[in-house]
């Protein structure tokens, strides 16, 4: 488990547990400006010391080899998973370079100093400051609290009433600093993984066009650096829908903060005053402490801590209530207190103050009162105001309308379901379709009706449905194949969820997964590849009851979900499943990767980075002319299911290392490449790779080693990474099967081309 979720709820309870959480995260900011820090002085020591380059050498990659990234919830993303272990890689290759004492670093400063400083400095230090604020507005707001609380009740009406305005004005303030400051808390968290590790790739650029060899090892390192450009890409496009999400709930608890005070269905949480009797003649004192009153046992817990004192905790204390009074003041000189009659002392009173009146009331309440108290367990999600959406033959009709409209008259539009509509128009259209019923209108001819408005339209009428596409009740189940397991398990896993669905959800999602893989196969001219489209229908199809940031850290999922669904569609759709295993929801082979290759070469240089080759908004043009509804283009490519169709459980992770003199791959700003343990493809490179017939070519002058008669049989599935291997499915059959010079390949033909196979994904027959 990694850090827990700071909920804005919490912010307005105050409870030890809160603190702790605060505490976890300021650690891990210290912890990471501390990294950062280290981090810079190694780099100077790179600059200045070229003479002991390779004890410096060696201190950095240790520095980067034992930092790791915490996370928030309870699962990373495939992306995630590659980006905390992306220090651990350059840090072995780091170490690789030892020997290379000629390496200059001219250019570190402006590629790795610069961004990691500024960093530190333009959001770690802002959060320094920030907690010093938060502590400084902690002490002042219980400090007025308690003297307002000592006050006494005989004092004017006035005096009170005036009292009472200013403390609770500096509560407002108190909350409001509360919670900017944990949502500054948790957006550092979730940027720091980027704004790190981009720096990072960078660098690699500057040190290794020093090498001599630098070329050679570049394309060894080619792969990883691509499929690690993706993985930044897709967590900062995640990150950006997360952040407007919290940004949102933020919003809203600040706005109705009563509404999200209760957050369990079982007990009632906040501060009281006990007081203590003391002997003789020291009188009574009262001590604040944090109350968990269980309603079904009628039991109050209670601890004392002290927000002043750093935080400090004290042992818990638990008794059993038998009844509850309101303590007037005529009985008391202390106003909004309660007389607590204990079970479990027989005789025994005790006696708590609340914090306020409206605080009274709610123990009143909980505590046995007669008003009936309202539970709040998380507000839910509500449609779209003024839109009656149903999942009727209405709705249908209106979603093949527009999906036939889209596809006829605006397939290749650039930021297709990216680029929204004018709401008012939106809102017209789909009242027009949707709550008049009027069908007769075909969108696919009508021109009154552009195309971005007809897809803001669309996904305004799921927004608007009563429920999900995908239902709330299997929301956990979809989610959780997509924090873990192998690509089989997790399209196994979400098949068996869609039948599952009632009839009419799958039938529409099956029309939608099919109408958004169309649009994924025009994605060279529309950019709305598979990811791109699973960050715009994630949170549309796919949500929690309960709006909560643990929540909306999960749309990372929920966007792997949709990728799937988009990918597989003609697999999920078609049929049921024969067979489901007993919890689809926890897979448990892990993804196969194969960007796990080693260096054949161990003294390569590695891949230059170039922050800007994947600004996916030079591809749109100018990205200010385009207004989105969610976050930037992201990736180019799926990071979903890490496709592969072998239906074994052990699928072999890696190929022998191959990298063919006919398969140089551009690193251009227009370069693809597959997600973290996605199989590459000739389509997927920039550039196109030198005709398979070089190599081959080559291969046939050399004297074979082994009868050309022979012939294997594929146990695995394999796509081509260059022109000169073969793709194929399992149960292929090769002829004239011979060794390769190249380790671990053989060479055979297949429907007519000769090239290289993988040895160990072959038998030979």
């Amino acid at each position: 488990m990694g850090l827990h979720p700071l909920e804005f709820s919490e912010c307005y309870l105050d409870s030890p547990l809160f603190r702790e959480k605060i505490k976890a995260h300021e650690a891990e900011l210290d912890k990471t400006n501390r990294f950062i820090k280290e981090l810079y002085k190694d780099g100077k020591n790179l600059i200045n010391a070229t003479k002991q380059l390779g004890m410096a050498q060696r201190k950095f990659a240790q520095c980067l080899g034992e930092f790791q990234f915490e996370y928030i919830g309870d699962a990373k993303t495939d992306d995630e998973r590659c980006i905390d272990e992306s220090l651990q890689e350059f840090s072995s290759f780091l170490k690789n370079l030892e020997d290379q004492r000629e390496l200059m670093m001219r250019n570190i400063t402006e590629t790795l100093m610069k961004p990691l400083e500024k960093f530190r400095k333009d959001h770690l230090g802002i959060v320094r400051a920030e907690r010093k604020k938060y502590e400084k507005e902690t002490e002042k707001y219980y400090s007025s609290l308690e003297k307002l609380l000592n006050m006494s009740a005989k004092k004017k009406e006035p005096q009170l009433q005036e009292a009472d305005i200013q403390v609770e004005t500096m509560r407002q303030h108190f909350q409001e600093e509360s919670l900017d400051y944990v949502c500054k808390l948790q957006e550092i968290q979730e940027r720091k993984k980027f704004e790190c590790v981009e720096p990072m790739l960078a660098f690699f650029q500057t040190v290794f066009t020093f090498y001599h060899q630098g070329f050679e090892l570049a394309k060894d390192f080619d792969h990883y650096k691509r499929a690690l450009q993706i993985n930044i890409q897709n967590t900062r496009s995640r990150f950006e829908g997360a952040r407007s999400e919290v940004y949102e709930l933020m919003k809203r608890i600040r706005e109705a903060p009563q509404e999200y005070r209760q957050t369990s269905p079982i007990s009632y949480e906040g501060y009281l005053y006990v007081q203590e009797k003391r002997p003789p003649p020291f009188g009574s004192s009262w001590v604040k402490r944090y109350c968990t009153f269980v309603k079904e046992q009628k039991i109050l817990h209670m601890v004392t801590f002290d927000h002043r004192s750093g935080g400090k905790q004290g042992e818990m204390e638990s008794v059993t209530l038998k009844s509850c009074l309101r303590k007037t003041t005529d009985m008391l000189d202390r106003r909004f207190c309660l007389e607590l009659d204990i079970t479990d002392r027989p005789g025994t009173v005790l006696t708590v103050q609340a914090l306020s009146e409206d605080d009274h009331k709610f123990w009143m309440q909980a505590m046995g009162g007669k008003e009936p108290i309202g539970h709040y367990f998380g507000r839910t999600f509500s449609k779209e105001r003024g839109i009656d959406a149903q999942l009727d033959d209405v709705g249908l009709s209106f979603m093949k309308n527009s999906i036939s409209a889209i596809e006829t008259r605006g397939i290749n539009d650039q930021g297709l379901y990216r680029v929204v509509g004018v709401s008012s128009k939106v809102q017209k259209l789909l009242s027009l379709m949707i709550d008049e019923k009027s069908n007769e209108v075909d969108l696919s001819t009508n021109d009154d009706w552009d195309v971005k408005t007809i897809t803001s339209a669309l996904k305004l009428y799921l927004r608007s449905l009563p429920e999900p596409l995908m239902t709330y009740g299997l929301y956990k189940e979809f989610i959780s194949p997509a924090k873990g397991g192998s690509p089989e398990s997790r399209i196994q896993a979400v098949h068996c969820l869609v039948h599952k669905l009632p009839e009419r959800n799958r039938q529409v999602l099956g029309l939608l997964m099919k109408h958004l893989a169309n649009v994924a196969a025009h994605s060279k001219q529309n950019l709305m590849t598979v990811a791109n489209l699973g960050v715009v229908f994630g949170p549309t199809l796919m949500r929690p009851q309960e709006e909560t940031v643990a929540a909306i850290m999960d749309l990372k999922f929920q966007n792997i979900v949709v990728e799937i669904l988009i990918e597989h569609h003609e697999k999920i759709f078609a049929d049921a499943p024969e067979s489901c295993p007993l919890s689809p929801a926890a897979p448990v082979f892990s993804a196969p990767t194969r960007q796990s290759k080693k260096l054949s070469r161990q003294n390569r240089p590695l891949a230059v980075y170039n922050p800007q080759a994947l600004d996916i908004q030079n591809a749109v043009g100018d990205s200010s002319s385009l207004a989105t509804d969610e976050t930037s283009m992201g990736s180019n490519e799926s990071v979903s299911s890490q496709s592969s169709s072998a239906s074994a459980s052990e699928v072999p992770t890696e190929k022998s290392e191959h990298v063919p003199l006919s398969a140089t791959l551009s690193s251009g700003s227009n370069s693809r490449a597959p997600a973290a343990g996605a199989s590459w493809s000739s389509t997927g490179a920039s550039g196109e790779s030198q005709p398979a017939s070089t190599t081959a070519a080559s291969e046939k002058d050399k004297p074979e080693e082994s009868v050309t008669s022979r012939k294997a049989k594929a146990v695995y599935p394999c796509e081509a990474e260059h022109d000169s291997e073969l793709s194929f499915q399992v149960g292929a059959i090769f002829n004239a099967v011979t060794q390769s010079r190249e380790p671990g390949w053989l060479e055979g033909e297949l429907e007519g081309k000769r090239g290289l196979i993988p040895e160990n994904y072959v038998e030979m027959l």
